[in-house]
């Protein structure tokens, strides 16, 4: 079994051996999880989920691995939609934009869009100084 961070800001890392290390993030804070098993035939399992950290008093969905919670904005699996979801994150890694400093809300649209087997979009500098403007309103 592998499952490892493929985007975060944790704000400490602890190592429990050479091979296993447990990340701790600050409330409200986005991440990237992949969850991956192969055995002798091939990949049996292929997830993704983009996480939002729980803030104190907010209700969280349960998640293995995942203590307390947190909040599911993007939820794929499977050899055909993951490959999708990793694209759109390289995409956003090429620009000057940290996935984790991405809008949640596109997070969300990206996994509508994925369940509903339509093209889900890039995230844009547009969007993502719109996002900022919001949050600074807030």
């Amino acid at each position: 079994m592998n499952v490892y961070l493929r985007f975060g800001r944790p704000h400490c890392v602890q190592r429990i051996d050479p091979l296993r290390s447990r990340a701790f993030f600050n409330p409200g804070a986005v991440f990237g999880r992949i969850w991956w098993e192969a055995n002798a035939y091939g990949s049996t399992r292929w997830e993704l989920m983009v996480l939002q950290a729980g803030t104190p008093w907010q209700t969280l969905q349960r998640i293995v691995g995942i203590a307390p919670g947190a909040t599911v904005l993007l939820h794929v699996r499977g050899p055909k939609k993951v490959p999708v979801a990793l694209q759109l994150i390289d995409a956003i890694g090429a620009q000057p934009i940290h996935c984790a400093d991405v809008a949640p809300g596109y997070w969300r649209t990206v996994h509508n869009r994925l369940a509903g087997r339509t093209e889900a979009l890039v995230y844009t500098p547009e969007q993502h100084a719109a996002h900022l403007r919001a949050e600074t309103l807030i």
